[in-house]
């Protein structure tokens, strides 16, 4: 199974999309340091997940909602499950 993630930086005030099939671990390297573009917003947290039946499923997902370019349906999409 694969998860499609959205993390928040309160730090940077920006929402961060992703997929993996290993939704806390990947939240942990994010924390770490691993990827250039979050290595700034630490201490990310985890505000959102959905599952995918695929890899090619949960990237489409990840894709669509980038695509987006929106804080707010980012926002909408978080508020609707919460």
């Amino acid at each position: 199974m694969y998860y499609v993630y959205i993390l928040y930086s309160e730090k940077l005030d920006k929402y961060y999309v992703g997929s993996s099939f290993d939704v806390i671990q990947r939240v942990n390297r994010h924390n770490r340091g691993h990827s250039n573009f979050t290595k700034t917003g630490i201490p990310w947290v985890l505000v959102y997940t959905e599952q995918c039946e695929d890899r090619t499923k949960a990237y489409a997902r990840e894709m669509f909602i980038k695509n987006k370019k929106s804080k707010e349906y980012i926002k909408n999409l978080i508020c609707s499950v919460g």
